[in-house]
């Protein structure tokens, strides 16, 4: 334990509360959440796992409390953020006429990675998309699309990744490939904080589990 006290926080969240109206989501929330560490967000559905990640990744404003991402209070816009946080929480909207290889290469080039061409060929091949690397995304079968969404995150810089049900339209290799990955960032010092609905994930990567929308205590 001495160890994990020592490290960083890389996510702070403060008493989030997010409400539609007078209907609460999220209730007072607290989460913090150190480098190498990885936490799962379960529960029922419509308990506010979602909602607790789009608020993480700015793209939900809280009604009230603070999300805090390596010390700087996020702001979806702000350019330090947006260099420390990688996130695949929906299914992501690709450019209809760029390639496989051709959107990572665009990521991995606007982060300013100093070899994208080698980090891009090794995300292909880690993510078995080597033979599809020339096709169109909208060409690509639903298991193909999840695994190129998770390439987007794989191939920039990032110091927090936040999933939304990664292992959706995976089957269980590509679970099992996924857990590898992520437990390979998480020794890398990355922090991680997904909801998931698969033990067997949440098991390989040694992830924290917070529940919410569970009972109080």
């Amino acid at each position: 334990m001495g160890a994990m006290a020592s490290r960083k926080t890389v996510l702070k969240v403060t008493d989030l509360t997010r409400s539609y109206g007078d209907h609460v989501i999220v209730d007072g929330f607290n989460l913090k959440v150190a480098e190498g560490e990885a936490v799962a967000l379960t529960g029922r559905n419509g308990a506010g796992k979602s909602t607790v990640l789009r608020c993480i990744i700015g793209a939900d404003r809280p009604t009230s409390g603070s999300v805090e991402v390596c010390g700087l209070r996020m702001r979806e816009t702000d350019p330090e953020i947006r260099r420390n946080v990688a996130t695949v929480i929906d299914d992501l909207d690709f450019f209809p006429d760029l390639s496989v290889v051709e959107h990572l290469d665009l990521l991995a080039r606007a982060h300013g990675l100093h070899d994208p061409d080698a980090i891009v060929d090794e995300v292909l091949d880690e993510v078995q998309l080597v033979p599809q690397a020339a096709q169109l995304p909208g060409t690509l079968s639903s298991g193909q699309r999840r695994r190129l969404a998770l390439a987007t995150a794989f191939v920039r810089p990032r110091k927090l990744l936040v999933l939304d049900e990664p292992e959706a339209r995976l089957d269980v290799e590509g679970v099992a490939w996924l857990g590898r990955r992520l437990r390979a960032d998480l020794d890398d010092g990355l922090a991680v904080v997904m909801a998931s609905h698969e033990p067997s994930l949440v098991e390989a990567v040694g992830a924290r589990i917070v529940e919410l929308g569970g009972p109080r205590g």
